[in-house]
């Protein structure tokens, strides 16, 4: 099992790395720049080398997560540049770093009376950046938690966003447990039926990461509140259980994203470790 965190990089990102090795850490994910803002970051690759090395050297796994604002449905033109900028910005930082891929949440539905329009620009937005990205690294498309039936809470929307792209060896995807439980893809109690989907979508083939978070609401809720792994949510450890014996789930990275006010992560990777095996 890989077992990491969501961490910081105020001490740039050799020190972000070297956080995840002091959390016993076996991945971690990171923000490439200012989380709350588009600009474009001119990043220091001296730095970025630096952590793609020791990453290497202590066989560590990272992703990157684009920054609050970023949207695959922009509004209006300006903010659609902006995204775009900012998307091929975080690629190249992350693939400095050596990472997997940069995270990216799935779009919402903004023209409310015609929601394949919502779709047909996440497309465009999707082949206006990977169309200039000549890197390894991918976007991975995030699903969302939004109630039953929104807009990015399906395994086939993820999928078909891919194939329909015109870079679809370009996308993966990242599956987030709580938002899965809250939009009421995943109960706690239908794996069974998320794997056989799963499969028959072709879906796990383009899985690279897993957000790892506990819902401090019932399923179905639709609220995308996390929770801490063990005692502190609606989804249960014989239910958490299910994924980790899932041999579809193997080699891939686990990030926690909880609130590390009420477990540190550091005792919490320590306790998944403890349950499930890992570094």
């Amino acid at each position: 099992m890989i077992f990491g965190s969501h961490v910081s990089i105020r001490e740039g990102y050799l020190g972000a790395a070297k956080k995840a090795e002091a959390l016993n850490a076996a991945a971690f994910q990171y923000f490439p720049k200012n989380p709350r803002s588009l600009k474009v970051k001119s990043h220091n690759l001296e730095d970025a080398e630096l952590c793609k090395n020791y990453s290497l050297q202590k066989g560590l796994v990272s992703v990157a997560h684009t920054p609050y604002p970023t949207t695959l449905t922009p509004a209006d033109d300006d903010k659609r540049k902006q995204v775009t900028n900012s998307l091929l910005n975080d690629l190249a930082i992350a693939d400095a770093c050596g990472s997997l891929g940069v995270v990216v949440h799935f779009g919402k539905d903004i023209f409310k009376e015609d929601q394949l329009a919502s779709y047909r620009l996440m497309i465009d937005v999707l082949n206006e950046v990977l169309s200039q990205w000549q890197g390894k690294c991918r976007i991975l498309i995030e699903n969302m938690a939004g109630k039953p039936g929104a807009m990015g809470t399906t395994l086939e929307e993820m999928v078909q966003l891919r194939r329909l792209s015109g870079y679809p060896e370009k996308i993966g995807f990242c599956l987030d447990t709580c938002h899965a439980f809250a939009s009421g893809l995943w109960s706690g109690d239908n794996w069974n039926e998320v794997v056989g989907k799963g499969e028959e979508l072709g879906f796990f083939e383009g899985l690279a990461v897993i957000h790892l978070n506990n819902s401090k609401y019932e399923t179905g809720s639709g609220k995308d509140r996390h929770a801490s792994i063990f005692g502190h949510g609606y989804i249960k450890e014989h239910q958490f259980n299910q994924l980790m014996n899932s041999s579809h789930l193997e080699n891939i990275p686990f990030i926690l994203e909880t609130p590390k006010e009420i477990v540190s992560h550091q005792d919490e990777i320590l306790q998944l470790q403890k349950r499930w095996g890992g570094k």
